[in-house]
């Protein structure tokens, strides 16, 4: 199976988190005769009640290749023309386990070893494979991370601050508002004040940004709305206790707001002689805690596609990312 057959075949296995089992079987399935022919060792590593890691590894390996397997919704099969492949998950990031496994088998023919392969579910969630994964680690010096950076080197991430943002009332005839307390109000008061709140900038990262994702409530136009809810994310460029505070305080005695996620701002690591850019979305690499070894992220593909109706990675975006992902790995093994 060439690299785009094998892209076109993973997008076209519905993988939508948390439902990642269908295409971990076809990765065990389609690893096993490589992890025999190099003496690899394949794993199948638990996460949750069926929800699992791929793993294998070559040798002892100090550098592991990782990405994840789940995409957004809504699921979208696959198709090409004579310079891309489009598809829900073409470069976010089923294309990018393509290139992984595609330059991991070159290497081992060209004599390589001490290599490895960890594809992780949940990332698009809540990095709940990373999160395991960081549990059991495999004592790699390195981990090459691929998320769609047009294959620049990323040498910085933004963090992610998510909350979910619930607002109370009490039910009335909408003819008589005064009888009643809209939580619909209530909520678009908040959500105006948290919009205008002051957000930091960084020298590398830039400027945090909000996003109101959702908002739902209410029961029907003629009835005072008892019930409001909208989910908030903030991307973090520096420490989020400012951020939080600010929004304990706007929102205090007012609406309940639930921190439901956290994940911190990180810088990577850098080579010489590669091209490189800011990634201004967040990935696994804070759940690994550094327990996988230093990261390094990069992939072929442009994060402004994926989650889009018309996500897709260019043919040659693919072919050049498996040999940047060769010279990285050959480069770290020599340092």
């Amino acid at each position: 199976m060439d690299l785009f057959q094998l892209t076109r075949t993973l997008v076209d296995i519905e993988s939508v988190t948390p439902s990642e089992g269908r295409v971990t079987d076809f990765l065990h399935e389609r690893l096993a005769p490589l992890a025999k022919s190099y003496g690899g060792k394949l794993e199948r590593l638990p996460v949750e009640s069926g929800r699992e890691n791929i793993f294998v590894a070559f040798g002892t390996p100090t550098i592991t290749f990782s990405t994840h397997t789940d995409t957004v919704p809504p699921f979208i099969a696959s198709r090409e023309d004579a310079t891309h492949i489009y598809g829900r998950g073409a470069c976010d990031a089923k294309g990018i386990i393509a290139a992984m496994i595609e330059a991991t088998d070159e290497l081992l023919a060209g004599g390589a070893r001490n290599l490895g392969l960890l594809f992780v579910v949940g990332e698009e969630r809540n990095s709940a494979g990373a999160l395991a994964a960081a549990k059991t680690p495999r004592g790699t010096r390195f981990i090459i991370c691929g998320e769609p950076t047009e294959n620049k080197l990323a040498v910085a991430s933004k963090g992610v601050l998510r909350y979910l943002i619930t607002a109370r009332g009490r039910m009335a005839h909408s003819a008589y508002p005064e009888l009643g307390e809209s939580a619909i109000e209530k909520l678009l008061d908040v959500l105006e004040e948290l919009r205008r709140m002051p957000m930091p900038s960084d020298g590398l990262l830039g400027s945090s940004t909000l996003n109101i994702g959702t908002i739902e409530g209410g029961r029907a136009p003629n009835v005072i709305a008892d019930h409001a809810r909208a989910e908030l994310l903030i991307r973090l460029v520096q420490d989020s206790q400012p951020l939080r505070d600010a929004v304990k305080r706007i929102c205090g005695g007012r609406v309940e707001a639930e921190e439901v996620l956290c994940i911190p701002a990180v810088r990577l690591g850098t080579l010489a002689g590669y091209p490189t850019t800011i990634a201004a979305f967040t990935t696994d690499i804070p759940a690994f805690g550094g327990a996988w070894g230093t990261p390094y992220l990069v992939g072929p593909g442009s994060i402004h596609v994926a989650h889009t109706l018309e996500e897709k990675v260019a043919k040659q975006d693919l072919r050049d990312a498996v040999e940047i992902y060769k010279r990285i790995a050959k480069q770290l093994q020599a340092a």
